[in-house]
């Protein structure tokens, strides 16, 4: 956790004046349904502790100047409220430009610059959602500054758009959801082409759920995230030749199983497959948590990431490292890759007692085949985005 004191002294150093407010807005792991949600899916997300913190102030002009505390190699970055246009290298910033582009765009009016200092305990490119936290921030900020009113599954929706039409990442809602409907202690059961959701309490008895980071980063933008979802896409548009389903997410695995003579491709069929089959998962899981079957839960946790190695192809040493060691200690329910993979994080969800032996031996394990450690951290499920340290 970042202190009150640190974003101070730390806003002082950049802008020689205290701040007025400061706010919060989490990460999010997702407990099962993964690559889901852009094929009109479930997922059972949660958001964690580790977050986006900002301090701000009022600076009296038509500017927002911004720093973050997690690229010290960059100065403070200035753009005026008339021009949200993006500019070239401006990396994170761009995420900032962008959300409130997209407020103006919905009439939304600022009537101040602000100063403001960004601080985020999520690592960098770890698969822990960073740029959803970064929206949902930004977007919180703006609300509440410029008193909006603007209702929370709005800046959701407007997270999203960043992500797809600004970023060019072809992401679904998940994340941005995740964050912006974040409740502690519980886990959300959202069904990707309704919205609807259930907030479902996180009972875990007397385990924990443990964040395990491989350290290596991940770029959605870069990866081949875009392309499993043309993949889906195409899996489906052969399918709907014959039949009326509106998404692979509509599909139980017997319709699945019927129409694979359609896709004909052995690639399509496995990603589209992954998408069917671990929907119905997360339903199961869902129900599994529900009646406190927790060995069920696990079981369904380590089906889903085999599914996401085998078929979706979308994890690499370093996870299935993590991950397929994870399955063999003492204490492990379940274990899985969590996020759009290609690096970042595995979750497992691991007895209280026998944290520390798992974090060892898994560690030592993934040191002596990648050659570099992986970090590990004890999840804890927290409140979505907000003002913080107020009086």
């Amino acid at each position: 956790m970042i202190t009150k004191d640190q974003l101070i002294t730390a806003f002082n150093n950049q802008y020689n004046e205290n701040p007025t407010n400061f706010y919060f807005a989490p990460g999010r792991i997702n407990l099962i349904g993964e690559h889901t949600d852009y094929n009109g899916g479930h997922v059972f997300p949660c958001a964690i502790s580790l977050g986006t913190y900002a301090a701000v102030a009022p600076n009296h002009t038509n500017q927002w100047r911004i720093y973050s505390q997690n690229f010290t190699d960059q100065p403070v970055q200035s753009f005026s409220l008339a021009d949200l246009t993006q500019q070239p290298g401006g990396d994170w910033a761009n995420y900032v430009t962008a959300m409130l582009d997209v407020l103006q765009k919905q009439h939304h009016t600022f009537d101040e610059g602000l100063d403001v200092l960004i601080w985020g305990d999520l690592p960098n490119g770890a698969g822990l959602s960073s740029s959803a936290s970064l929206e949902l921030l930004i977007g919180t900020i703006a609300n509440l500054q410029y008193h909006l009113n603007i209702p929370m599954l709005d800046l959701i929706k407007a997270g999203k758009v960043v992500e797809n039409q600004y970023i060019g990442v072809n992401s679904g809602i998940m994340d941005q959801f995740a964050i912006g409907m974040g409740k502690a202690n519980h886990a959300i059961l959202l069904d990707t082409n309704t919205l609807e959701y259930d907030q479902l309490p996180l009972n875990l008895d007397d385990n924990v759920i443990v964040i395990m980071n491989t350290n290596k980063r991940r770029e959605l933008a870069d990866s081949k995230y875009n392309e499993r979802r043309s993949e889906c896409e195409a899996a489906l548009a052969r399918i709907q030749t014959k039949f009326d389903y509106a998404s692979l997410g509509a599909m139980t695995e017997e319709e699945f199983d019927e129409t694979t003579s359609l896709i004909n491709d052995g690639t399509l069929i496995k990603r589209a497959r992954h998408a069917v089959f671990e929907n119905q998962r997360t339903l199961r899981a869902a129900t599994a948590l529900d009646e406190r079957d927790l060995a069920k839960f696990g079981r369904l946790m380590n089906a889903s990431g085999s599914s996401l190695a085998y078929d979706y192809e979308v994890t690499g040493i370093e996870l299935d490292t993590l991950v397929s060691s994870a399955w063999q200690q003492p204490g492990v329910l379940g274990a899985r890759m969590t996020g759009a993979g290609f690096g970042g994080c595995a979750i497992a969800i691991v007895n209280q007692a026998q944290v520390e032996n798992f974090t060892k031996a898994v560690g030592e394990r993934y040191r002596a085949v990648i050659g570099y450690d992986a970090d590990f951290y004890v999840a804890e499920i927290a409140d979505g985005p907000r003002a913080i340290f107020e009086a």
